[in-house]
């Protein structure tokens, strides 16, 4: 995972969210405090991770460190569990099928909060495993509410987790202790549910999830590449790895429950998109990696069967691997050689005779049946039973020398294959998908390229010519990139956002805006890309006579798109006669300027939540 994500980490620019969280983290704290309360309360707390991240050093790469680190941890906490809830090699599995979703991949190289929440709910759902065992249950509370105040959407795992509970039929006082632990984290979140109650309107351009999301969020989720084989045997693979029981008891509620509660809420208050529960995705490899485990073993006996071991007789298949190792110790124990010391012999303990097949504690009983190898079928392999060196010398003695043949028997018990197989089998979705990576690496994947508009600025913009930001929102792009805009003169802004505790600044009022714009013959604009011209009439009075101003007296001269937004230069309209002449872009221009968009209400801010 660490690998993956730093591949490309430095793409050469920003996106909008990101600029916010560069700009912010860069204020200080009382600045990020007098923020929160009037907006992003639901990020406070990674602002504040993010200052002291960007205190160290204020770059690109840094800002998405954290993210990265994230989800580099979650890719170890998925590992950690499927170990615990089934084997090693499942954990191995599910752990590389985690990172090698391109999903994964694209939020560990956001400088945003999601990548670490999904690193708290898969740390909380270990944790949970942990308490089941006898743990204590307020580790579990205290990562519950950190995660919490990282994104309150977090809070959706706890249904998960009530489902895992009354799908292992856990006690009462089982029930008690997660109720205590949950309360807890709970009451830390609730001052931070009603403050950005207050602040709904952030994510008021979010719209209502219909089937089309549905399918995008399957194909995102449940598989590592999103059409073709891979997809349709991830799907099987899943289907095949609810049979697996305790692990798909916790696995199940953790990938269904967030996305099915966010998708059906939304249908009647919109608040859904995809990285709001990118945690769940941790669901998603585990089902798959206990399913191919599950396959392989089908498959295994499958073999041992055509080569004459028939699937039901386990016990006898065990005790032929025992009697393999029988043999190997007894050759150890005759020969005095390093065989049966390796099999663990200990003659200096003085315990149990000192041979290398019975390993005492002093007691004379075996030790060993406990710490031997589980079978392919999770059994232990059974004792062989005690046979004295002594007796095998003097057997050997009367009997004569035959040559050391090898006892033939079906390699049933090579689990290091078996891992090796898989870890293969994961490599195989990784490259046939290693064209879709390799484009997520590019700054032009993000909604826009922050950092292009701002080379743009530093090229076209001539000291001291106006720039408007339509909405002001986009006055981010000068925040995240100050250079370029430094000669520059922001017709609109009133106080800058740190001292007016906004993120965009204060702006100053319709009339005051008129006045100034009245003075200039030419201005530049940062706007989003479906705006001028368009019907869309904005809520704030400023961007109202921004919209007006440069749509009814301004020509547009010159544009560049970037994304979602664009820089654009108006010239003042000359007399009606030279009007046409000036409404058409001159040939040089980089961009022709597109027909007119279909109009359509964009979101009245464009920052996403």
């Amino acid at each position: 995972m660490l690998a993956l994500g730093l591949w490309g980490l430095d793409r050469g620019g920003m996106w909008g969210d990101e600029g916010v969280t560069f700009m912010v983290g860069r204020r200080t704290v009382p600045q990020i405090w007098h923020l929160l309360h009037g907006v992003d309360a639901v990020h406070g707390l990674y602002y504040l991770l993010m200052h002291a991240v960007l205190t160290v050093h204020p770059g690109e790469v840094v800002l998405r460190l954290p993210s990265l680190c994230g989800a580099a941890a979650t890719a170890g906490l998925v590992a950690a569990l499927g170990t615990r809830l089934a084997r090693p090699r499942v954990g191995l599995w599910a752990g590389l099928l985690y990172a090698i979703t391109p999903l994964t991949g694209h939020y560990a190289q956001e400088g945003r909060s999601y990548a670490l929440v999904a690193a708290g709910v898969a740390a909380a759902t270990l944790l949970l495993v942990r308490a089941l065992e006898g743990r204590s249950w307020w580790p579990y509370g205290a990562v519950l509410a950190v995660t919490f105040l990282l994104h309150e959407f977090a809070v959706l795992v706890l249904c998960a987790h009530a489902v895992t509970l009354a799908a292992e039929r856990v006690r009462g006082a089982v029930w008690r202790g997660w109720i205590r632990a949950v309360g807890v984290a709970g009451g830390v979140l609730i001052p931070l549910v009603w403050v950005s109650e207050g602040q709904s309107a952030q994510v008021a351009w979010l719209r209502v999830p219909d089937w089309g999301t549905t399918e995008r969020l399957a194909r995102d989720f449940l598989a590592v590449t999103p059409t073709g084989m891979v997809f349709w045997t991830s799907i099987a693979l899943i289907l095949i790895g609810l049979g697996a029981g305790r692990l798909a008891s916790v696995a199940l509620p953790l990938l269904l429950l967030p996305l099915v509660i966010l998708l059906s809420v939304s249908q009647f208050r919109p608040l859904f998109h995809e990285r709001y529960v990118l945690y769940a995705l941790a669901g998603a490899p585990l089902l798959v990696a206990a399913g191919a485990d599950r396959v392989a073993g089908a498959l295994r006996w499958l073999w041992l069967e055509g080569r004459g071991v028939p699937a039901g007789r386990g016990a006898e298949v065990d005790r032929a691997v025992a009697e393999v190792g029988r043999r190997r110790e007894l050759v150890g124990a005759v020969s005095g050689g390093g065989a049966g010391r390796g099999a663990g012999s200990d003659r200096t303990s003085g315990g149990g005779g000192g041979t290398g097949l019975d390993r005492t504690a002093g007691t004379g009983t075996p030790a060993r049946a406990a710490n031997r190898p589980p079978l392919g079928n999770g059994h232990p392999v059974p004792e062989p039973p005690t046979i004295h060196p002594t007796r095998a010398v003097q057997r050997s003695a009367h009997q004569p020398h035959r040559p050391n043949r090898t006892f033939r028997l079906p390699r049933i018990h090579r689990p290091h294959l078996l891992t090796l197989a898989g870890v293969l089998a994961v490599a195989i979705p990784f490259l046939h998908g290693l064209p879709a990576y390799r484009n997520d690496r590019s700054a032009d994947r993000r909604p826009e390229n922050l950092a292009a508009v701002a080379a743009l600025v530093g090229r076209e913009v001539r000291p001291g010519d106006p720039v408007l930001f339509l909405p002001s929102f986009w006055r981010v792009t000068a925040s995240a990139y100050p250079g370029p805009f430094v000669g520059a003169r922001d017709l609109a802004l009133g106080e800058s956002g740190a001292r007016s505790g906004t993120l965009s600044g204060r702006e100053v009022g319709p009339g005051e805006l008129r006045a100034r714009l009245a003075g200039v013959d030419r201005v530049w604009i940062v706007a989003q890309s479906n705006l001028l011209p368009s019907r869309w009439v904005p809520g704030d009075p400023t961007d109202r006579v921004k919209l007006d101003v440069v749509d009814g007296e301004f020509a547009r001269r010159q544009e560049y798109v970037h994304g979602r937004v664009k820089l654009a230069l108006y010239i003042r309209r000359m007399p009606p006669q030279d009007t046409p002449a000036l409404m058409w872009p001159p040939a040089s221009a980089a961009t022709p300027a597109p027909p007119p968009p279909t109009p359509a209400p964009p979101p009245p801010r464009p920052t996403l939540r």
